[in-house]
């Protein structure tokens, strides 16, 4: 411990990554034929502003991110090794295709259903168990991490981690949605019990959904160990305003003060 700096400034062991969700720039991409805006030059200015890692979604029908995009990106992380690439995704219906070919850092499984607008639930155990231990166990042996979306229910922790998952990523709507209101507190705990639960059966803990700048900070504050937020359809849309570049940098201040480090701190790669 520093003994010039407050013991309430001191920095955590960690602190947490945040790694940029692009699928909405390639929505608007895909809405004209004309290969704009570029998904891969602004993956490199997030990258360049601090971003500790990219974060794809290829749904099976292709709506937003598609083959193309998953392996572009894979080509630019190259030139960032210390950067992450999680790829999102259903294994029972198009992830494994890519997780065999590109060998990402990170799959996180989500239990969308083919159409699905956006992701709204978690896996549920036991009825999820014996199904995905055969992907989980083959992704491990590809050299990828793999982390379970799950709703924030401490209980449902120690059935991830029997599942040989390293990972659970906590869906954040319900925070989300409750923020602001006299149910925040109430929400944020059970937040803050899974991560709890979760930590203590030996996964990690990884989050995201409806995550902003207005709520990240106090969610961080809470929630323990936290190693990772995947954050994209707020980042995009204030990218629209501020500039990916000045985004990515005020999500990082989010962390940051979350964290209590200061400005001229150093920002931890993710772990790999």
């Amino acid at each position: 411990m520093n003994p010039l700096v407050a013991p309430e400034a001191q920095p955590r062991a960690f602190r947490t990554a945040l790694s940029v969700n692009v699928n909405k720039i390639a929505l608007l991409r895909n809405t004209r034929h004309l290969a704009i805006p570029d998904v891969v030059a602004l993956s490199r200015q997030a990258l360049q502003a601090g971003a500790q890692g990219l974060t794809v979604h290829p749904r099976p029908d292709a709506r937003h991110i598609r083959t193309q995009d998953v392996h572009d990106l894979a080509a630019l992380l190259r030139d960032w090794p210390a950067a992450e690439y999680n790829i999102e995704g259903n294994p029972f219906h198009n992830l494994m295709d890519f997780v065999r070919q590109v060998r990402p850092h990170q799959a996180t499984f989500v239990p969308d259903g083919q159409d699905q607008f956006t992701s709204d639930h978690g896996w549920q155990f036991p009825e999820d168990l014996d199904r995905l231990k055969p992907f989980i166990a083959e992704s491990q042996a590809l050299g990828v991490r793999v982390s379970l979306f799950m709703d924030p229910m401490p209980e449902m922790m120690a059935a991830a981690r029997a599942s040989g998952a390293d990972r659970v990523e906590l869906y954040t709507e319900a925070y989300a949605s409750a923020f602001g209101t006299a149910q925040q507190a109430e929400v944020l705990a059970r937040y803050t019990a899974s991560a709890n639960a979760a930590l203590a059966v030996g996964l990690e803990v990884n989050a995201g959904h409806d995550l902003n700048r207005d709520n990240l900070s106090d969610f961080l504050r809470a929630v323990p160990g936290v190693v990772e937020v995947s954050i994209g359809h707020a980042l995009i849309a204030d990218a629209l305003e501020l500039g990916i570049t000045e985004t990515v940098r005020d999500y990082q201040r989010c962390i940051q003060n979350a964290f209590r480090v200061s400005s001229a701190s150093a920002t931890a790669p993710l772990p790999r």
